[in-house]
């Protein structure tokens, strides 16, 4: 921009902020501790990029979970930055305003009405407190709108846990077209000392972790496994004389209904491998891909999912081919009492064995998965109790389907080279596998 047309909009950025605009690219997910200065550099951003347009008659948009939400954290700002360009025009009613340059607009949405959304193009939008947003507003409304003039988007927040805002955090950490970064209260020069201090003296040592040292997991003090433990197992790398000698095993999480998905997970003692995922799938063809891994794996045991009998189909088709899949039912009775059901044995063991030096393959949606479930003591006598999982599905948006299928893999002990015993020893009259037995218990 030549100076005949410079605009000083009264933005004067920290440099972290200085430094964030120069790393950005056409995604970008940030956290930011809690009154950092992120919505501010965001609208300068959003009001830099419309003015800059070439493009017929660009659309921007600001969202946050709510519009009344929206509307108190950026509105002022929005018409305190766009102040000084000759020009522009301001609409209180619908809350946007249009530049003078091809009639660009900035407009403030909520994401808790999804249908006020949909028809619109977008060159940029900045979606705010993400962890508060369902799912499908991105990947159903706001990504389709932003394809067909290669716009941007920039995801802000703070962390509330383990949920939408820290996957795609995660996620862009391993995808190169995308930016991530956290930004902590001493990172920023935000706040003074004595504001900091103030801060850690009134809250918890949990409450201040999240909101300003931007840790993801502070706020789960009940959970199964931590973010640093799970980062650990899939920076992970081991020699194959570490696991070779272990026995083989699948897990099979079979899809319910709707967006779940079918995975199947191959483990070998330390060594978790990258799981196949299959969206819509049906029985013959999940028991298809199950038959295809065999064949390539050689399992000592495949433990399917037959929670609601979504997997007997599957299982069904195996046995009808000769195979010897075990089926296993997640409210089945645990085989050490200390759990109160078989779904919270098996994840207790899968964080034992990830804690003692497992290795899992680097997929942010499995660290998501693996770092959300909660539990308590709160079963038949005190038992343990993992959080249900249609309570994480709610927290996550989607179904903790990757991390089940690896739970299945530590159903029961299996022992190398005893591959179709335990169908044989573990059956009762009608062929399917009783899953409260171990045969495999010594």
């Amino acid at each position: 921009m030549t100076p005949s047309n410079y605009i000083d909009l009264g933005f004067r950025p920290r440099p972290w902020q200085t430094d964030s605009l120069k790393r950005r690219k056409r995604f970008n997910v940030e956290v930011v501790h809690r009154r950092g200065g992120k919505t501010v550099k965001e609208i300068a951003r959003t009001i830099d990029a419309a003015l800059r347009c070439t493009l017929l008659r660009p659309h921007y948009g600001y969202i946050a979970p709510e519009l009344k939400q929206a509307k108190g954290i950026a509105w002022e700002y929005i018409k305190q930055y766009t102040r000084p360009i000759p020009g522009v025009k301001v609409n209180e009613s619908e809350l946007w305003v249009e530049l003078p340059n091809n009639s660009a607009r900035i407009r403030i949405f909520g994401a808790d009405n999804p249908e006020s959304l949909r028809g619109f193009y977008f060159d940029g939008v900045v979606m705010d407190e993400v962890a508060d947003m369902k799912p499908e507003v991105w990947s159903s409304i706001i990504l389709p709108a932003l394809l067909d003039r290669g716009g941007w988007a920039d995801f802000i927040g703070t962390p509330k846990g383990i949920n939408l805002f820290s996957e795609m955090y995660y996620r862009a950490l391993q995808d190169p077209d995308w930016y991530a970064s956290i930004r902590t209260v001493y990172d920023t020069g935000a706040l003074s000392q004595a504001e900091i201090d103030l801060a850690r003296a009134s809250m918890t040592e949990a409450q201040f972790r999240q909101e300003f040292l931007c840790d993801f997991t502070a706020g789960s003090e009940n959970a199964l496994l931590s973010v640093d433990e799970v980062q650990a197992a899939a920076g992970r790398h081991l020699r194959e004389d570490q696991f070779s000698f272990a026995a083989k095993v699948i897990g099979v999480d079979v899809a319910r209904q709707g967006d779940d998905r079918t995975v199947i997970f191959r483990r070998q003692g330390l060594a978790a491998f990258k799981p196949i995922v299959m969206h819509k799938a049906d029985s013959m063809e999940v028991a298809a891909r199950v038959i295809s891994e065999m064949t390539a794996f050689g399992p000592d045991a495949v433990f399917v999912d037959g929670t609601g009998g979504y997997g007997a189909g599957v299982i069904d088709r195996l046995r009808m081919l000769g195979h010897s899949p075990v089926e296993v039912q997640f409210a089945a009775r645990a085989t050490d009492p200390r759990f109160t059901n078989k779904r919270t044995e098996m994840y207790w063991d899968l964080a034992e064995w990830l804690k003692s030096g497992g290795a899992l393959p680097d997929l942010a949606e499995l660290k998501v998965e693996l770092c959300t479930p909660t539990y308590d003591h709160k079963g038949n006598g005190g038992s343990m109790r993992l959080e249900a999982k249609d309570a994480i599905k709610a927290r996550m948006g989607k179904s903790p389907d990757m991390a089940d299928a690896l739970a299945l893999t530590f159903a029961f002990d299996v022992a190398p080279g005893v591959r179709g015993l335990l169908a044989e020893v573990a059956t009762n009259q009608s062929g399917r596998a009783v899953t409260d037995y171990d045969p495999f218990n010594r």
